[in-house]
């Protein structure tokens, strides 16, 4: 079977965040801050704190710590991420970097795809098309992106990617971002970092992500119901054992919550703009079927990645022989995985073996041991997979960044603008956070919050007291500029062009 490579390829996967319980007692005094959610970002928000010698209290609302992802090591005996799996941009990971410290093996995935038609491999040929379909619809989708005007990516792609399409629309959408392209701003889409390299630990990502939450105390099963900051300097946390009090607090609730209500702010509630951004970064549908294939019955290598050419969008995608076990995975995602995950676990199980039956055979169904399925969109403290903005909508990370009430700030994948959906964005966000918080205690003025396009557009009195300053300026004549000078602008052509 060939092996397809690329660069554009999005070989992602949900990269949402993991790990066991840690307890330990709530504390009833005041402190500095309050992090409500104990998933990758609100772990490194307090391993930041916790560096700076402040204190925290961290409290999570589910049974454990982690957030969207945990190993599971009892279904079939070897980790299995039942959420996120890969390591994207595992170079520039501050993750990567930490798993160094605990003893964990990272290993480099694959670098290639590969991909059925029916039954058998694609043809040489056949790889060249798909490749080809697929480059030129990322860069269909950059250049729509450049546009004044959002659109979804659907709007973007070329017109004749032909029996091709359903492939490229699946793997570009459901499989790389949670949604189907028609879903999905071309902004957003365009402006996530490309995540064709990745990593995967043996022992499992949620197993990683709970060895750099040893030490850090967080208080499970105690769900924040209300957040109030109508005391003037302080924030007071209701949760169903008793209210906590903090001077800042950072949320890295998932937007599923955040939208879903279960999560009151004040009697005002939140500002509209902070509403208006969690509307437009509503979660998609993303799900591992995991099945135990022993014997290697599908003859592939380990953590193969195999796609097919899908003719409509009951399509799904395969990782083949998880770190080197009999696991498999049939990833299902976006608005058929949602409609699927809908039915039940055993209707996914028997989705999965039947699809995997057309591309390898009905011999394939009786190899099957075991299966196991996830279910995100149904979990009460996740209530989805992983964000992408809709049309119109990429704006709503920056805002989503905004501290409100100059007391809460905001964490998680969807407050990052090119690492969404990942779990290095969510930590990164977590550590942004802390990092402002700290800024705020240690009496430093808290940097400018970012602005959107629409907010940083002049005014039209700004326009024309612009459109005079040129006219002026034209007027002048330009001064030569020096030598160090004339280097320097060499330099900044370089990098617009």
């Amino acid at each position: 079977m060939k092996s397809l490579n690329r660069r554009t390829f999005l070989a992602g996967s949900a990269a949402l965040l993991a790990a066991p319980a840690v307890r330990a007692n709530a504390q009833s005094g005041d402190v500095d801050v309050l992090i409500v959610g104990a998933g990758a970002a609100g772990i490194a928000a307090a391993r930041k704190l916790a560096a700076a010698g402040r204190s925290f209290t961290l409290l999570e609302a589910s049974p454990r710590i982690g957030g969207r992802c945990i190993t599971d090591t009892t279904s079939f005996n070897v980790p299995f991420d039942r959420g996120a799996h890969w390591i994207h941009a595992p170079d520039v990971n501050p993750l990567t970097k930490l798993a160094q410290r605990t003893g964990l093996d990272i290993y480099p995935a694959p670098s290639g795809q590969r991909v059925r038609v029916g039954r058998r491999n694609a043809r040489e040929s056949e790889l060249e098309d798909y490749l080809a379909a697929v480059v030129r619809s990322h860069r269909a989708i950059d250049t729509a992106a450049r546009g004044k005007t959002d659109m979804s990516c659907a709007q973007a792609l070329p017109n004749d990617l032909g029996e091709w399409r359903p492939a490229v629309e699946f793997a570009l959408g459901p499989y790389g971002t949670s949604k189907d392209l028609t879903e999905l701003s071309a902004q957003d889409f365009s402006k996530s970092v490309e995540r064709d390299v990745g990593a995967f630990c043996r022992q499992g990502y949620g197993a990683l992500l709970a060895r750099l939450a040893d030490g850090i105390p967080a208080e499970t099963e105690t769900p924040v119901t209300e957040i109030d900051t109508a005391q003037r300097g302080r924030i007071v946390a209701t949760t169903p054992r008793g209210s906590l009090n903090g001077s800042y607090m950072i949320v890295t609730a998932s937007i599923g919550v955040l939208a879903s209500g279960k999560i009151k702010f004040d009697r005002a509630g939140l500002p509209k703009r902070q509403l208006d951004a969690i509307d437009r970064l509503k979660l998609g549908s993303f799900d591992h079927i995991a099945l135990d294939l022993p014997g290697n019955p599908l003859g592939l290598q380990r953590d193969d990645l195999v796609f097919e050419k899908a003719t409509d969008r009951r399509t799904a995608a395969l990782l083949a022989n998880v770190s080197g076990t009999s696991l498999t995975l049939v990833e299902v995602a976006g608005r058929f995985g949602r409609e699927l995950a809908a039915r039940g676990e055993a209707a996914m199980g028997d989705f999965a073996t039947e699809w995997l039956g057309n591309l390898f055979g009905t011999d394939v169904k009786r190899a099957v041991k075991r299966t196991r399925a996830t279910q995100w969109n149904a979990d009460p403290w996740t209530l989805g997979a992983f964000s992408a903005a809709a049309p119109g909508g990429q704006w709503a990370r920056r805002a989503l960044m905004e501290p409100v009430r100059d007391r809460i700030y905001f964490a998680g994948e969807a407050a990052h603008e090119t690492l969404w959906g990942t779990v290095g964005g969510a930590w990164e966000s977590g550590e942004r956070a802390a990092d402002a918080v700290l800024r705020r205690l240690a009496g430093a003025p808290a940097p400018p919050p970012p602005r959107t396009e629409q907010e940083a557009a002049p005014t039209p009195q700004q326009r024309r007291q612009q459109q005079r300053g040129k006219a002026q300026a034209k007027q002048q004549p330009e001064p030569k500029p020096q030598p160090a000078k004339q280097k320097q602008q060499r330099k900044l052509r370089r990098v617009r062009e």
